[in-house]
């Protein structure tokens, strides 16, 4: 089994407890953050916790490590699980305190959890094909930009798109396209790279912001609106997610995207990708002190 990290200890994932007590357990009063491995390097390592310190000082919980901490704490992680490729999964829960209080606790100490996984591979089939998607209305809470583990609302979602044959949920509301279940979103028309603005109703995608760097320069962009009415007209639609970089949408509730196949901007922006996984792979490995 791989090992875990569990407030200042590295354990077996089976063995790892937590108390049922947890306000992370009771009420989803926790955050969360998620960033890829490749050839055991830590990919967007200060933009993904730089997230997290965000997220952590919206719902007024002290961060309970340094960036630096935080580093050691996941490359040592990395390191005891030994993949190459793999993503890292890390939680902060208010913690425990005795009963059930929806206040915050006077004085508790913070749960700290983070595990390592295997980098899902997008398949040379999708490669060829591309995902699909369906279009869902927006119901979840208004401050979708805290990186919450209260993901009730994605889970439906993403379970809609599962039972309608879908690999994700593209949230509509008021007509405009908000952002997938668990990715970003990004159209493309006439060679223009279109991507919502972030807001409270959409969660800031670190992989989207690099993707962003990537394109800048060699494709015009704009970060607005986009309407069903583009989304559906685009010539390419793309979804960015930390564990799966950028893959292109080629059918939307049905219906095909542009070819229906990948299209040349995707195609482009990947090699720009694993051009900057190559150049990570190359950097010096960490080795952990015994």
């Amino acid at each position: 089994m791989p090992q875990c990290y569990l407030n200042g200890e590295y354990v077996a994932l089976r063995d790892a407890r937590i108390s049922p007590l947890d306000r992370g357990f009771l009420f989803g009063d926790s955050v969360y953050e998620v960033l890829p491995v490749f050839s055991g390097r830590m990919f967007l390592f200060a933009e993904h916790f730089d997230r997290l310190a965000r997220s952590l000082h919206e719902i007024k919980l002290e961060n309970p490590h340094t960036h630096e901490q935080w580093r050691g704490i996941l490359e040592e992680l990395i390191a005891r699980n030994g993949a190459a490729d793999q993503y890292v999964y890390v939680q902060v829960t208010r913690g425990m305190e005795f009963g059930r209080n929806h206040a915050f606790p006077a004085v508790v100490k913070p749960t700290v959890f983070a595990m390592a996984s295997p980098l899902p591979v997008f398949s040379d089939a999708q490669r060829a094909a591309g995902l699909s998607a369906i279009t869902v209305e927006d119901f979840r809470w208004g401050r979708c930009d805290i990186k919450s583990t209260a993901l009730l609302a994605n889970v439906l979602m993403k379970q809609q798109a599962a039972e309608a044959g879908a690999n994700e949920a593209l949230i509509l509301r008021d007509g405009n396209v908000m952002e997938g279940s668990s990715t970003s979103v990004f159209v493309v028309k006439n060679g223009t790279v279109v991507t919502p603005p972030n807001s409270h109703r959409i969660l800031p995608g670190t992989t989207r912001d690099a993707a962003l760097s990537l394109i800048k320069g060699v494709m015009p962009v704009e970060i607005r609106s986009v309407s069903i009415d583009e989304l559906r007209a685009a010539d390419e639609v793309w979804i960015s997610a930390a564990t799966r970089d950028v893959v292109p949408v080629t059918r939307v509730d049905g219906a095909p995207i542009g070819t229906g196949k990948p299209g040349p901007a995707w195609l482009r922006l990947a090699a720009s990708f694993a051009q900057l996984r190559q150049k990570l792979a190359g950097t010096p490995a960490y080795t952990p002190e015994r």
